[in-house]
């Protein structure tokens, strides 16, 4: 089984979020499974000069799309056992960052045609094309129209995987028509055509073989008006062929017995975890002490993520025996509020403006509860490295955060973590009240720890799950190259 990931970013070359981590760990734990996956993303300017270095130039050819004619450059590198492809433009990806620029719709109608035209330059044939996001959307309408027909693309199927239904890739229809070369057949509401734009997310939700999302919870949320982003009739429409997959982590990447950027490694020992909350406080110049919990936040500072919960409530919550630490970079409005709480109180709460991996891993290991009170969470993968590092997850019950924490149960002793269902400050900050009371109860604290020891957060039971979603392609695939010819 030959698989092709099309995806705007992948680690270790090129990272802005989850996307990045799901497409350099999930092509690794198929791999491993006896599927031959390989990864084809742009060539960023910001891919680091080591990793660039390890690339062959194999082809060089010119992409067509609408009147354009540019130059395309394909290499190849291999890093942990899994095939990279570079499309090579510096016109339009010699650039800082990924995203952001006026032109994105044309880099990345560039980079779907790119993608079909490189698969002639490659010593392998697509079996299926699994596409990411809107950057690819275009991948499965292509495979479906212009090249449908192309021995270089015979009998490939397409999935298109909904990281997050909010980013569409909406542009206007003139500029679409115009890039595609396609005419105004292509933009009806059954096509490309959402509510007066042109929509690169319905290229892949419409023409593709098979979606998939990134939770089971998440799949039935984007199918109601409240989650649904206006494409709620298109995903109810397509149903039978939409799956929800929860993500996993890189459990060797993230691995706390063998994290450098810790001082303890540990692994079930909560007196070991302590001794990197005690390193972690003396880093950030907060009061060092075993016995203070410490919540902590890796994430982006926007309203997605619940920060309206966090800033309407954290003075109350200041009142507790309790430490903060805060790492992120978003709206101006949460940075200066967090900012001004560091101020006004530096022996409880602390924050860190930007983005920094090592901290980040730190804040993991010494965190002893992990906060995600999000709006809505397609999965989340902050929670699933929480209780890899044997932190304590505080959430709100949707989309994959539902999926992956439960909320603890003092009849039953079951449950991993803190959930609330309702998005309102109040029950956010009852939750956290009751957290903080159970940690104070060492026995139950343990329990509870030991509780998010027994699931599987690895991507081997996600890797399961996708094979069998490729297989069901192949196989209907093979009965249809199987039919008999009526003449």
């Amino acid at each position: 089984m030959n698989i092709l990931f099309a995806t705007s970013e992948a680690v270790p070359l090129a990272k802005t979020g989850g996307l990045a981590d799901v497409a350099g760990a999930l092509p690794k734990a198929l791999n491993k499974r006896g599927v031959d996956t390989r990864v084809v993303l742009p060539k960023y300017a910001q891919i680091p000069a080591a990793l660039i270095g390890q690339f062959v130039q194999i082809a060089t050819f010119n992409v067509s799309f609408g009147w354009r004619n540019q130059y395309c450059g394909l290499l190849k590198a291999e890093f942990e056992g899994v095939t990279y492809y570079l499309i090579d433009n510096e016109h339009y990806f010699k650039r800082h960052g990924l995203y952001g620029y006026d032109d994105d719709s044309e880099r990345f109608v560039f980079f779907c045609f790119a993608v079909m035209e490189a698969v002639r330059y490659m010593d392998f044939h697509p079996d299926i094309v699994h596409c990411h996001d809107w950057q690819t959307g275009l991948i499965p309408f292509l495979l479906k129209t212009r090249y449908f027909y192309d021995p270089a693309w015979a009998y490939t199927k397409s999935v298109f995987t909904i990281h997050n239904l909010k980013y569409q890739g909406l542009f206007g229809i003139e500029h679409l028509q115009d890039l595609l070369g396609v005419g105004h057949d292509m933009f009806y509401a059954d096509s490309l055509e959402f509510h007066g734009a042109g929509s690169c997310m319905k290229g892949g939700l419409v023409y593709a073989d098979k979606l998939t999302t990134v939770s089971n919870t998440y799949a039935e949320e984007i199918q109601t008006e409240y989650f649904g982003e206006k494409l709620d009739s298109l995903l109810r429409y397509r149903s039978g062929d939409l799956i929800g997959i929860v993500n996993g982590i890189d459990d060797e990447l993230f691995d706390p017995m063998n994290d450098p950027a810790l001082e303890v490694p540990y692994r079930n020992s909560i007196s070991r975890k302590r001794k990197n909350k005690v390193e972690l406080q003396r880093e950030l110049g907060l009061p060092q002490s075993e016995e203070i919990p410490l919540i902590g936040i890796v994430s982006r500072l926007v309203e997605q993520k619940g920060f309206d919960l966090i800033t309407a409530t954290l003075e109350e919550i200041l009142n507790e025996d309790v430490q903060f630490v805060i790492l992120g970079a978003g709206d101006a409005q949460y940075e200066h509020f967090f900012n001004d709480a560091a101020y006004r109180h530096p022996d409880k709460f602390k924050v860190w403006i930007g983005y920094d991996d090592r901290l980040a891993r730190r804040i993991y290991a010494g965190s002893d509860l992990f906060a995600m009170p999000s709006q809505f969470e397609p999965c989340g993968l902050s929670q699933l490295l929480a209780l890899r590092y044997r932190s304590v997850p505080i959430v709100r019950e949707t989309g994959g955060l539902k999926d992956t924490v439960q909320a603890y149960d003092e009849y039953n002793g079951e449950g991993n973590g803190f959930s609330f269902t309702n998005y309102n400050a109040h029950d956010y900050m009852y939750t956290v009240r009751r957290a903080l009371a159970l940690y104070r109860n060492e026995e139950v604290w343990k329990q509870i720890v030991n509780n998010g020891n027994k699931e599987d957060y690895s991507w081997n039971r996600s890797a399961k799950a996708y094979i069998s979603v490729y297989s069901q392609l192949l196989a209907h695939r093979k009965e249809k190259e199987s039919w008999p010819v009526i003449l």
